[in-house]
């Protein structure tokens, strides 16, 4: 089974890098862009064959490793085998 964990920064907090690639889009003529939130993506392989025991532990892993709770947030997909 495949799981994808996608960690983003809360909507309250400041994103100085997705600020910068939106200016740079903008700056090559891509004015259509209005911003940019930029984050992290993990595609995890897991050998469990319990999607909620997956989904369970897999959600404890991207609180306590992958992001920090303090001004991230996170997404867990399983995909579909």
């Amino acid at each position: 089974m495949k799981a994808h964990v996608y960690v983003t920064l809360k909507k309250t907090v400041l994103d100085p890098q997705g600020a910068t690639i939106a200016r740079a889009l903008q700056g090559m003529g891509h004015k259509e862009i209005a911003s940019v939130r930029q984050g992290k993506f993990f595609e995890i392989e897991l050998d469990c064959a319990d999607r909620q025991q997956a989904q369970a532990m897999l959600e404890r892993i991207a609180e306590d490793v992958l992001s920090n709770p303090v001004i991230e947030e996170f997404r867990v997909e399983l995909a579909e085998s």
